[in-house]
């Protein structure tokens, strides 16, 4: 699953310096290389509590036109899914944002495309390759998002009662987060609360929340510019009979998350 979350995803957690193609130019690149303690995406474990290394690079167009791709180890294909071979996450997106008029108010829409490269599952599971359209306002410092899914399987899961799987499409996570600066301290705090809704699948259904603190590494050093910090709790309501996988390790326990990103 995704964003770093998430990266934390955690990656997706901090802003990084483009690096303009050109001077005056509308087009712009920005790329961000991350290591973290565990990818938490959605409050969920994408590596069964162990370390994650990720990076991104994202085009972006002055209209507000943008596109990315970001990519992640994981731990669940194998240990959750039982994918007979499976360790990577990537991520392929676009979409277009911009300001709601003169106004405060920000607008993101958008799809994007987790893909889990691997090998044929073990037998009667179900593919973990999602499909996912979002749309969100922003406010300042405050961001609600949702998230609905096309796919027939949403991370895996599919209508439980068959034995086909399938069905899944129509699930949706909705949230809402905050991102607030300190002055000029470097340090900005964030706090989010999110609900996942899985259609037929309601066993696996959970809330999340998290809150975080990150700080600019650029505000002590010219050597450090571009480095950023982050320090993450999260926790769900998520049933430990579904999220627990087959090292016997609950994906939806409460956890701790440190990471470094550095801009490129």
């Amino acid at each position: 699953m995704k964003k770093i979350v998430s990266a934390l995803v955690l990656a997706g957690m901090v802003g990084t310096p483009a690096m303009v193609m050109a001077e005056d130019s509308p087009h712009t690149l920005s790329g961000n290389v991350t290591l973290a303690t565990d990818y938490i995406f959605r409050g969920i474990s994408q590596t069964g509590g162990d370390p994650a290394i990720q990076g991104g690079l994202d085009y972006t167009h002055s209209s507000g036109f943008y596109l990315g791709t970001w990519a992640s180890n994981v731990g669940w294909l194998e240990d959750f899914q039982l994918y007979d071979k499976g360790n990577m996450e990537i991520d392929l997106y676009g979409g277009y944002r911009g300001t709601i008029g003169e106004s405060d108010f920000t607008f993101d829409v958008g799809a994007i495309q987790y893909w889990y490269p691997g090998d044929n599952k073990t037998g009667g599971f179900n593919d973990a390759d999602t499909s996912e359209i979002y749309g969100a306002v922003g406010w300042k410092w405050l961001t609600v998002k949702g998230s609905y899914y096309l796919s027939n399987e949403v991370f895996g899961f599919g209508d439980m009662s068959s034995p086909t799987g399938g069905d899944a499409d129509g699930s949706y996570y909705l949230a809402i987060s905050g991102s607030y600066p300190i002055g000029e301290t470097g340090v900005t705090l964030g706090a989010s609360l999110g609900t996942f809704s899985f259609e037929n699948s309601d066993q696996a259904d959970y809330d999340d929340y998290s809150i975080s603190a990150t700080y600019d590494m650029g505000k002590l050093s010219t050597v450090t510019k571009g480095v950023t910090v982050g320090l993450k709790y999260t926790d769900t309501n998520a049933e430990e009979s579904v999220w627990t996988d087959t090292n016997g390790e609950f994906l939806g326990d409460d956890a701790f998350t440190f990471w470094i990103t550095k801009a490129l």
